[in-house]
């Protein structure tokens, strides 16, 4: 009797090991590490009331929005999420070129709504192309922004930064050689030196799955989902057993390679996408987000002692983007049911 019991005993203690280890823990360590944007590009999403209160019955305590929707900063109003404000790059013009759009811009979209909303960065253009129509605006807007925000008090509490795709960069391998392209050094580098002054982090946009669908010949997809069980690649004191950490340090020491000095960097998109093309499934994504939140806890090899702040891409599934591919990038459907098993309290799937 005493030995089938504890049989018995051992066997569910495996299965709940087995159900921890392969249910994505919305709430990390600290519960404050991760993350996930909230995008509305589609025709069958759920108002933005029941999006904040999904966000809290799944311990999702950080959300970033791409423009300042007024109802979803509305819903925000004392939910204790921390926020990611964007400003689109469609506005960048007018708030570059006149300091009272930026008052107006402020006044409307931060003050009207802080601290009941606890918006912790604006990110002031989004992936904007270092040599497209916008770029010589992205850096006077982020200071006509920070000029307002600074005269309101609170450059300590809210931070006016940008957002960066890694294909800004010119060199990623190995990670220790990441640079920034030629073409891009008149535009990142006194927007970096702007960080620096402020004490601001870049926002980084960082997609191991891009960098896999494009070279699965030479990019192994345990290396892109976190499961391989050796070092793949080994770059002086640093090791590398993930795709995330090596494509981060190498935006880490395109940074560092400028002389500017620390900027740190936030991950303010990753994800990884359930149809739609290449590598593209619910297992793999799935496999992909289990481990991102267990790396979530820590730093990367070249910056070890701070754990990454990381934002999913995306609360929901969005039907009307396009190609085919970036509508299947939810941990939601939108009719609210989970697409992975979702963790909020330790060892309780809700």
């Amino acid at each position: 009797m005493s030995s089938l019991f504890t049989t018995k005993m051992f066997s569910l203690s495996t299965l709940v090991l087995l159900l921890q280890l392969f249910t994505i823990n919305l709430r990390t360590t600290d519960g404050q590490n991760v993350g996930v944007c909230y995008g509305t590009l589609g025709d069958n999403l759920p108002p933005a009331n029941e999006v904040v209160g999904l966000y809290q019955e799944n311990c999702i305590r950080k959300m970033r929005i791409f423009d300042p929707n007024r109802d979803t900063l509305s819903a925000l109003k004392d939910s204790d999420i921390e926020l990611i404000l964007g400003v689109p790059n469609v506005d960048l013009q007018a708030l570059a070129t006149s300091p009272d759009n930026a008052i107006t811009w402020v006044q409307n979209n931060v003050l009207e709504f802080f601290p009941s909303v606890k918006i912790k960065h604006v990110a002031v253009g989004n992936e904007v192309d270092p040599v497209g129509e916008f770029a010589q605006y992205v850096l006077p807007a982020i200071q006509n922004i920070y000029k307002e925000i600074t005269a309101k008090g609170l450059q300590d509490q809210i931070k006016v930064t940008t957002v960066i795709s890694t294909s800004i960069l010119g060199s990623s391998y190995p990670p220790s050689q990441g640079s920034f392209r030629a073409d891009a050094r008149s535009y990142i580098d006194p927007i970096l030196g702007y960080l620096v002054s402020a004490n601001a982090p870049l926002l980084a946009n960082v997609y191991p799955y891009f960098s896999y669908s494009s070279n699965p010949n030479d990019i192994s997809l345990p290396y892109a989902l976190f499961t391989s069980p050796n070092v793949v690649v080994s770059d002086g004191q640093y090791g590398y057993q993930n795709l995330f950490d090596a494509v981060l340090d190498s935006v880490h020491a395109a940074i560092d390679s400028t002389g500017v000095g620390f900027v740190d960097v936030v991950v303010s998109e990753t994800g990884w996408p359930s149809d739609g093309a290449l590598g593209a499934s619910i297992d793999n994504a799935k496999t992909y987000l289990v481990g991102l939140f267990r790396r979530s806890k820590t730093g990367s090899p070249r910056r070890p002692s701070k754990p990454t702040e990381i934002y999913l891409f995306s609360m929901f599934d969005e039907n009307q983007k396009t190609p085919e591919l970036e509508k299947h990038w939810g941990i939601f459907f939108p009719n609210k049911d989970k697409k992975y098993p979702v963790s909020c309290v330790k060892g309780k799937e809700i």
